[in-house]
């Protein structure tokens, strides 16, 4: 699998001129030049700090300059980058640094002081100065030597680490992915190609960099030498739209949570994008209302909808934007590079039978960190087992119907239904929680939980939504709580979900 040496973080950044524009956000703009001397004082760092190949480095903040300089100065190194939500709790932190055995960290300032009790300096890099504890160094002091010396890059194969991605595991506890140096390469190819993007294209980036998908806007755009916009103000969305008028923005990528919010809730039929060449839409699955609606209001612009899991880096399958007429419903065919099968016991379905979706192709992640079962389950062979149930047509195009793990996707936000189940039985007068997904127009995927509640307690649907909510990110709030007497069980004690989801459960209040 390719050549005997390759780094990713090279790959991405050859071949473009110091002076070319890579990220433009409200505070300013930065250049290739300055991710590549950025990076190399990262890396610099790291090394002198007594990092070696494959240490594992957390990276916790933001989009911003300094992630993506950390990043690309994680990989050059040799190093393995753990991206975490900037949101983590002080407990979830410790948990990502004990399972994937981190001794460095790139963060944010002001998230220094979550990370007090398992670093310290100089094992912690910022983005700025931190006032309680100047002993912590950043990255603004690392860039006043002058001249900053070009730092070599590690000699990596193309099989070593590059990352470990976590998502939802099917024990409940996040898993981290293990993507290689060749695992991002060969997706990154595959999405330029098909969706023919050059160094004129500029995307409006309103995903997070620790989520595969945004991930993988960052390695396409750097990787053809376009620009990236950053802007975070969602929950302003006319503001965005506004930014992306301002700078003549070709691309925009969204979760189906913000189509839903762009079509409804702002003024996007009403502006002009004569810049606009796509929107990709991935991270669930929008309703072919949307969809159409989305055409509508975007005639001029190609609408990518796409399927992908982060244990395949990133994207699996995209539907030709010519063919939405045709095919609406359904998440396509393989990317370039990527056999997509739907298989039942081993053996091709026909078209309208059911089965797993099967993936193989060289963007399919090594397997899970330090999990040698869950591995062996999910990654059979070099093949990976999705977990999503799906059908074919007659020309070979697959559309899901359910997914056969205990998942939920909402909003972008993917979380197993027994982590989420055991983080709202910590409301005390509930003895048990069932959830399931239902269809919502916003979200995509909405949370319903069916619950039984202690015999002394007079407890209400709303009271356990208010619960939800001072526990749980929105998008995981329950949208319908069911107050049952008792969960459907079969003889071993499990929970009979389908009997749930087909409304056969006996429930006394909604």
């Amino acid at each position: 699998m390719g050549p005997e040496q390759f780094n990713v973080g090279d790959y991405l950044l050859e071949g473009k001129a110091d002076g070319d524009l890579a990220l433009l956000m409200l505070q300013g703009s930065h250049t290739y030049g300055d991710l590549r001397i950025a990076s190399s004082a990262i890396a610099n760092y790291l090394r002198g700090c007594g990092a070696e190949k494959g240490d594992r480095v957390l990276l916790i903040g933001e989009n911003s300059f300094f992630w993506v300089a950390g990043y690309l100065g994680i990989l050059r190194t040799g190093l393995v980058s753990v991206p975490v939500p900037p949101a983590t709790s002080p407990n979830n932190l410790q948990y990502f640094a004990e399972k994937t055995g981190a001794r460095f960290a790139l963060a944010q300032a002001g998230l220094l002081s979550r990370l007090s009790t398992k670093f310290g300096p100089p094992n912690v890099l910022s983005d700025r100065p931190f006032a309680s504890n100047a002993a912590f160094v950043s990255l603004p002091v690392l860039l006043e030597q002058d001249p900053i010396p070009q730092s070599p890059t590690a000699a990596t194969k193309p099989s070593d680490l590059a990352a470990l991605m976590f998502t939802s595991g099917s024990t409940g506890q996040p898993q981290a992915v293990m993507v290689s140096h060749w695992n991002i390469r060969a997706n990154t190819e595959s999405i330029v190609e098909y969706m023919a993007l050059t160094s004129r294209d500029r995307v409006m980036v309103v995903l997070p960099f620790h989520y595969c998908f945004g991930t993988s806007l960052l390695h396409t755009h750097l990787r053809v030498g376009g620009t990236l916009v950053l802007d975070s103000r969602f929950m302003y969305p006319e503001k965005v739209l506004q930014r992306m008028q301002e700078t003549e923005c070709t691309g925009f990528a969204g979760v189906p949570s913000h189509y839903q919010i762009l079509l409804d809730k702002t003024s996007l039929r009403k502006k002009a994008f004569p810049h606009l060449r796509y929107v990709q839409q991935a991270g669930g699955h929008l309703g072919s209302a949307a969809i159409r609606r989305l055409r509508e209001t975007l005639p001029e612009t190609q609408v990518f909808v796409m399927y992908g899991q982060t244990e395949a880096t990133a994207r699996l399958s995209f539907l030709p934007p010519e063919l939405l007429d045709t095919k609406l419903g359904s998440i396509g065919t393989g990317i370039p590079g990527v056999r997509l099968s739907v298989e039942n016991e081993g053996k091709l379905v026909q078209p309208g039978e059911v089965g797993e979706i099967v993936a193989e192709g060289e963007n399919v992640a090594l397997g899970y960190w330090r999990d040698p079962e869950e591995t062996a389950r999910v990654f059979r062979e070099g093949r990976l087992h999705s977990g999503d149930i799906a059908t074919v047509d007659e020309d070979g195009f697959i559309s899901i119907v359910s997914r056969a793990r205990d998942f939920l996707k909402c909003g972008g936000t993917r979380i197993s239904c027994q982590q989420l189940e055991q983080q709202i039985l910590e409301c005390q007068d509930l003895l048990e929680v069932a959830v399931i997904g239902v269809p919502d127009e916003v979200m995509g995927e909405a949370v319903k939980a069916f619950v039984v509640t202690r015999n002394d307690t007079s407890t209400t649907p709303d009271q356990v939504k208010l619960f939800c909510k001072t526990r749980l990110p929105f998008p995981l709030v329950p949208r319908d709580v069911v107050i049952v007497e008792a969960l459907p069980k079969n003889d071993s004690g499990k929970v009979l979900k389908e009997e749930l989801r087909s409304g056969e459960e006996c429930c006394h209040d909604t």
